[in-house]
């Protein structure tokens, strides 16, 4: 009999879920995984401790060094607090993966899999869920800085929230990738973390200045994603929203969310194989 007619064949073969039970999938899952954030919000306030470090002691010192040449925009603020935003959205969404590793060793993950969710929401949800905790960092830093000369144009910065957003989903599904590819050698994934994270991080220039680096790091920045994204976030919070910037910053933040879905959603699918 032809397996594709066959009824008792037909039920055991897996069935692909249509738009509409993913994205009831994805809700459930996404609520799942923001109910701890919720219940403790102290968590989302203790995340703010390094970029409110690095504002209040590395800030003066991009002033009293690069504050009045031309390096820096003319307002130290004004490139340093995008630039503080982009980097609480890598370490934010960068470790997020620790806790797949987590349900793993726990078993949790496994009593997922047999729910009759679908195999591709349990890591889009997940990816999702990292949105709401980015905006809501992003909104607190912003008001914290407003008081010491940051200047907030609305516009701006909703759109740079936005382009926040699509970042992390970006680095949270790759973050959820690399966990799910290292779950029988859980200490991978830390290396992998801090081999990756900080060459991405200094040679994004959110903290320094590239230009007037040497030609190689130069070269390796604009191979770097994160730099782009850094740029387009500077240029939207201050209010220059047709910049060139800002639509490779796009294009870069949409191409990472789109490899980082596509991978982690391969993997997530395999290893519940």
């Amino acid at each position: 009999m032809n397996p594709r007619t066959d009824p008792v064949t037909a039920q055991a073969l897996p069935s692909r879920p249509s738009l509409r039970s993913l994205s009831r999938d994805t809700r459930i899952v996404m609520v799942r995984e923001l109910r701890p954030a919720v219940r403790d919000p102290f968590s989302l306030v203790f995340s703010l401790v390094q970029p409110l470090i690095f504002l209040g002691l590395f800030g003066p010192l991009l002033a009293g060094s690069l504050g009045g040449t031309d390096a820096l925009g003319g307002d130290v603020w004004q490139w340093f607090v995008p630039a503080i935003l982009v980097m609480t959205t890598l370490f934010g969404t960068a470790t997020t993966g620790s806790n797949l590793l987590f349900e793993f060793q726990t078993g949790a993950h496994e009593r997922m899999l047999v729910t009759p969710l679908s195999r591709p929401s349990l890591l889009i949800g997940r990816a999702l869920k990292e949105v709401l905790p980015l905006i809501g960092q992003a909104v607190l830093l912003v008001t914290v800085m407003i008081p010491f000369g940051f200047q907030l144009r609305l516009l701006g910065a909703v759109l740079g929230l936005a382009l926040l957003g699509v970042l992390g989903i970006g680095l949270g599904s790759l973050s959820y990738a690399v966990a799910t590819a290292v779950r029988q050698q859980d200490w991978m994934f830390w290396v992998v973390h801090q081999s990756v994270v900080f060459p991405l991080m200094i040679l994004s220039g959110m903290l320094l200045p590239l230009e007037s680096g040497p030609a190689w790091m130069q070269a390796a920045a604009r191979a770097n994603p994160l730099a782009y994204v850094v740029e387009a976030e500077r240029a939207l919070f201050a209010g220059d929203l047709a910049a060139t910037a800002v639509a490779w910053g796009w294009l870069a933040a949409l191409a990472t969310a789109v490899v980082g879905l596509l991978a982690g959603v391969r993997l997530m699918t395999s290893s519940a194989d």
